[in-house]
Protein backbone atom coordinates (compact mmCIF):
# COMPACT_ATOMS: atom_id res chain seq x y z
CA UNK A 1 0.00 0.00 0.00
CA UNK A 2 1.11 3.59 -0.79
CA UNK A 3 2.46 5.48 2.33
CA UNK A 4 0.49 8.81 1.72
CA UNK A 5 -3.22 7.48 2.69
CA UNK A 6 -3.89 9.16 5.28
CA UNK A 7 -3.49 7.95 9.16
CA UNK A 8 -6.91 6.03 9.88
CA UNK A 9 -9.03 8.83 11.53
CA UNK A 10 -7.45 11.75 10.32
CA UNK A 11 -8.88 13.58 7.26
CA UNK A 12 -6.98 13.86 4.20
CA UNK A 13 -4.79 16.77 3.27
CA UNK A 14 -5.93 19.84 1.60
CA UNK A 15 -3.92 21.69 -0.71
CA UNK A 16 -6.00 24.81 -0.93
CA UNK A 17 -3.56 27.41 0.73
CA UNK A 18 -6.05 29.65 1.67
CA UNK A 19 -8.56 26.99 3.48
CA UNK A 20 -8.30 27.60 7.29
CA UNK A 21 -5.97 25.11 8.83
CA UNK A 22 -7.18 23.74 12.37
CA UNK A 23 -4.06 24.55 14.56
CA UNK A 24 -2.29 21.39 16.30
CA UNK A 25 -2.32 21.30 19.84
CA UNK A 26 1.57 21.60 21.20
CA UNK A 27 3.08 18.15 22.79
CA UNK A 28 2.36 17.11 26.40
CA UNK A 29 4.49 15.62 28.54
CA UNK A 30 1.57 15.17 30.83
CA UNK A 31 1.38 18.50 32.27
CA UNK A 32 -1.28 20.96 31.13
CA UNK A 33 -0.20 23.75 28.85
CA UNK A 34 0.57 27.10 30.80
CA UNK A 35 -2.32 28.96 31.55
CA UNK A 36 -4.72 25.85 31.47
CA UNK A 37 -6.33 24.65 34.62
CA UNK A 38 -4.94 21.05 36.21
CA UNK A 39 -7.00 17.81 34.49
CA UNK A 40 -10.25 17.07 35.65
CA UNK A 41 -10.92 20.61 37.22
CA UNK A 42 -13.81 22.62 35.82
CA UNK A 43 -12.66 24.80 33.24
CA UNK A 44 -12.86 29.00 33.84
CA UNK A 45 -15.77 30.59 32.64
CA UNK A 46 -15.60 32.03 28.97
CA UNK A 47 -14.53 35.75 28.07
CA UNK A 48 -16.81 38.48 28.37
CA UNK A 49 -17.60 39.87 24.89
CA UNK A 50 -15.79 42.31 23.15
CA UNK A 51 -16.84 46.13 23.54
CA UNK A 52 -18.24 47.72 20.93
CA UNK A 53 -16.04 48.30 17.79
CA UNK A 54 -14.86 52.24 17.94
CA UNK A 55 -14.50 51.58 14.07
CA UNK A 56 -17.54 50.67 13.28
CA UNK A 57 -17.59 47.42 11.91
CA UNK A 58 -21.01 46.56 11.95
CA UNK A 59 -20.48 43.05 12.46
CA UNK A 60 -21.93 41.47 16.08
CA UNK A 61 -19.80 39.01 18.13
CA UNK A 62 -19.52 36.03 16.36
CA UNK A 63 -20.93 37.54 13.30
CA UNK A 64 -18.84 37.35 10.25
CA UNK A 65 -17.60 41.02 8.29
CA UNK A 66 -19.40 41.38 4.87
CA UNK A 67 -16.41 43.49 4.21
CA UNK A 68 -13.83 40.68 5.25
CA UNK A 69 -11.36 40.03 2.61
CA UNK A 70 -12.52 43.28 0.56
CA UNK A 71 -10.94 46.10 -0.43
CA UNK A 72 -11.15 49.13 1.92
CA UNK A 73 -14.28 51.58 1.40
CA UNK A 74 -13.88 54.35 -1.00
CA UNK A 75 -13.33 57.86 0.78
CA UNK A 76 -16.36 60.30 0.31
CA UNK A 77 -14.35 62.75 -1.73
CA UNK A 78 -13.46 60.79 -4.26
CA UNK A 79 -16.76 59.19 -4.34
CA UNK A 80 -18.34 62.88 -5.04
CA UNK A 81 -15.51 63.67 -7.75
CA UNK A 82 -16.66 60.79 -9.71
CA UNK A 83 -19.97 61.20 -9.65
CA UNK A 84 -19.16 64.62 -10.85
CA UNK A 85 -17.34 63.40 -13.68
CA UNK A 86 -19.70 61.43 -14.66
CA UNK A 87 -22.53 63.79 -14.86
CA UNK A 88 -20.35 66.14 -17.05
CA UNK A 89 -20.41 63.50 -19.30
CA UNK A 90 -23.88 62.94 -19.77
CA UNK A 91 -25.16 66.45 -18.98
CA UNK A 92 -22.75 68.22 -21.58
CA UNK A 93 -23.55 65.91 -24.44
CA UNK A 94 -27.40 66.09 -23.78
CA UNK A 95 -27.39 70.40 -23.33
CA UNK A 96 -26.09 70.58 -26.48
CA UNK A 97 -28.36 68.21 -28.52
CA UNK A 98 -31.56 69.95 -27.02
CA UNK A 99 -30.22 73.81 -27.84
CA UNK A 100 -31.61 73.18 -30.89
CA UNK A 101 -35.24 72.18 -29.25
CA UNK A 102 -35.04 74.81 -26.97
CA UNK A 103 -35.13 77.30 -29.33
CA UNK A 104 -38.16 76.32 -31.09
CA UNK A 105 -40.41 77.89 -28.73
CA UNK A 106 -42.05 81.03 -29.83
CA UNK A 107 -43.87 83.61 -27.41
CA UNK A 108 -48.29 83.48 -28.82
CA UNK A 109 -50.28 86.23 -28.15
CA UNK A 110 -51.56 84.88 -24.81
CA UNK A 111 -49.58 87.20 -22.55
CA UNK A 112 -46.95 84.69 -22.55
CA UNK A 113 -48.91 81.82 -20.76
CA UNK A 114 -48.36 79.62 -23.98
CA UNK A 115 -44.33 79.73 -23.66
CA UNK A 116 -44.65 78.47 -20.32
CA UNK A 117 -46.53 75.75 -20.91
CA UNK A 118 -44.30 74.89 -24.11
CA UNK A 119 -41.25 75.56 -21.74
CA UNK A 120 -42.52 73.33 -19.14
CA UNK A 121 -43.31 70.64 -21.45
CA UNK A 122 -39.55 70.84 -23.17
CA UNK A 123 -38.30 70.43 -19.32
CA UNK A 124 -40.29 67.92 -18.85
CA UNK A 125 -39.51 65.45 -21.91
CA UNK A 126 -35.80 66.47 -21.43
CA UNK A 127 -35.95 65.59 -18.13
CA UNK A 128 -37.20 61.96 -18.84
CA UNK A 129 -34.90 61.79 -21.89
CA UNK A 130 -31.94 62.66 -19.23
CA UNK A 131 -33.30 60.50 -16.90
CA UNK A 132 -33.03 57.24 -18.98
CA UNK A 133 -29.63 58.11 -20.05
CA UNK A 134 -28.23 58.42 -16.60
CA UNK A 135 -30.06 55.44 -15.56
CA UNK A 136 -28.68 53.69 -18.47
CA UNK A 137 -25.20 54.64 -18.62
CA UNK A 138 -25.07 54.06 -15.11
CA UNK A 139 -26.86 50.73 -15.21
CA UNK A 140 -24.54 49.63 -17.78
CA UNK A 141 -21.20 50.38 -16.36
CA UNK A 142 -21.75 48.86 -12.84
CA UNK A 143 -22.97 45.75 -14.38
CA UNK A 144 -19.90 45.42 -16.29
CA UNK A 145 -17.03 45.81 -13.89
CA UNK A 146 -18.35 47.87 -10.93
CA UNK A 147 -17.14 51.46 -12.71
CA UNK A 148 -18.78 53.92 -14.18
CA UNK A 149 -16.17 56.39 -16.30
CA UNK A 150 -15.42 58.71 -12.86
CA UNK A 151 -14.97 56.07 -10.77
CA UNK A 152 -12.43 54.51 -13.00
CA UNK A 153 -10.32 57.50 -13.12
CA UNK A 154 -10.67 57.55 -9.57
CA UNK A 155 -10.00 54.08 -9.13
CA UNK A 156 -12.88 52.75 -7.06
CA UNK A 157 -15.57 50.00 -8.07
CA UNK A 158 -19.26 49.19 -6.46
CA UNK A 159 -19.50 46.20 -5.00
CA UNK A 160 -22.18 43.53 -3.69
CA UNK A 161 -21.85 43.84 -0.07
CA UNK A 162 -22.60 40.46 0.70
CA UNK A 163 -20.11 38.90 -1.24
CA UNK A 164 -18.02 41.70 -3.18
CA UNK A 165 -19.08 40.68 -6.75
CA UNK A 166 -19.57 43.18 -9.66
CA UNK A 167 -23.57 43.35 -9.25
CA UNK A 168 -25.67 41.85 -11.60
CA UNK A 169 -28.45 43.54 -13.83
CA UNK A 170 -31.31 44.11 -11.40
CA UNK A 171 -29.20 45.36 -8.72
CA UNK A 172 -27.22 48.20 -10.57
CA UNK A 173 -30.72 49.21 -12.24
CA UNK A 174 -32.30 49.79 -8.50
CA UNK A 175 -29.09 51.10 -7.69
CA UNK A 176 -29.21 53.90 -11.06
CA UNK A 177 -32.97 54.55 -10.16
CA UNK A 178 -33.00 55.47 -6.62
CA UNK A 179 -29.64 57.90 -7.66
CA UNK A 180 -30.72 59.38 -10.61
CA UNK A 181 -35.05 59.65 -10.67
CA UNK A 182 -35.56 61.62 -7.49
CA UNK A 183 -32.48 63.70 -8.33
CA UNK A 184 -33.48 64.76 -11.81
CA UNK A 185 -37.43 64.85 -11.05
CA UNK A 186 -38.53 66.12 -8.50
CA UNK A 187 -35.54 67.56 -5.39
CA UNK A 188 -32.25 67.27 -6.85
CA UNK A 189 -30.50 69.80 -4.35
CA UNK A 190 -32.02 67.58 -1.16
CA UNK A 191 -31.53 65.12 -2.92
CA UNK A 192 -27.81 64.94 -3.60
CA UNK A 193 -27.34 66.44 -0.05
CA UNK A 194 -28.97 63.36 0.93
CA UNK A 195 -26.42 61.50 -0.38
CA UNK A 196 -23.10 63.42 0.47
CA UNK A 197 -24.08 63.63 3.98
CA UNK A 198 -24.75 59.39 4.15
CA UNK A 199 -20.84 59.17 2.65
CA UNK A 200 -19.67 61.15 5.59
CA UNK A 201 -22.05 59.45 8.47
CA UNK A 202 -23.29 56.51 7.50
CA UNK A 203 -21.70 53.52 9.92
CA UNK A 204 -20.27 51.36 9.00
CA UNK A 205 -20.21 51.48 5.11
CA UNK A 206 -20.76 54.69 4.39
CA UNK A 207 -23.72 53.59 2.28
CA UNK A 208 -25.72 56.11 0.37
CA UNK A 209 -29.35 56.07 -0.35
CA UNK A 210 -28.85 54.43 -3.55
CA UNK A 211 -26.14 51.38 -1.73
CA UNK A 212 -28.78 51.15 0.75
CA UNK A 213 -31.55 50.17 -1.71
CA UNK A 214 -29.15 48.15 -3.86
CA UNK A 215 -27.55 46.83 -1.02
CA UNK A 216 -23.95 47.44 -2.76
CA UNK A 217 -20.83 49.21 -0.91
CA UNK A 218 -18.70 51.73 -3.06
CA UNK A 219 -14.78 50.25 -2.19
CA UNK A 220 -11.35 50.93 -3.83
CA UNK A 221 -10.41 49.05 -6.56
CA UNK A 222 -7.70 46.77 -6.76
Amino acid sequence: MSNDQPTPGQPPEDDDPFLKKPQEPPPSDGQPPYGQPPYGSAPPPPPPPPPNDPYGSGAGFGAPDPLAGMPPLAEPGKRILARLIDFLIISIPLYLISLPWGGAIDVDGDGGNGFNAAYSGHQLLWSLIGLAVYVAYDTYFTHKDGRTIGKRLLKLRVAMLNDGRVPDTSAALMRAVVLWAPALLCCPCLWWLINIVLMFTDKPYRQALQDKAAKTVVVVAR
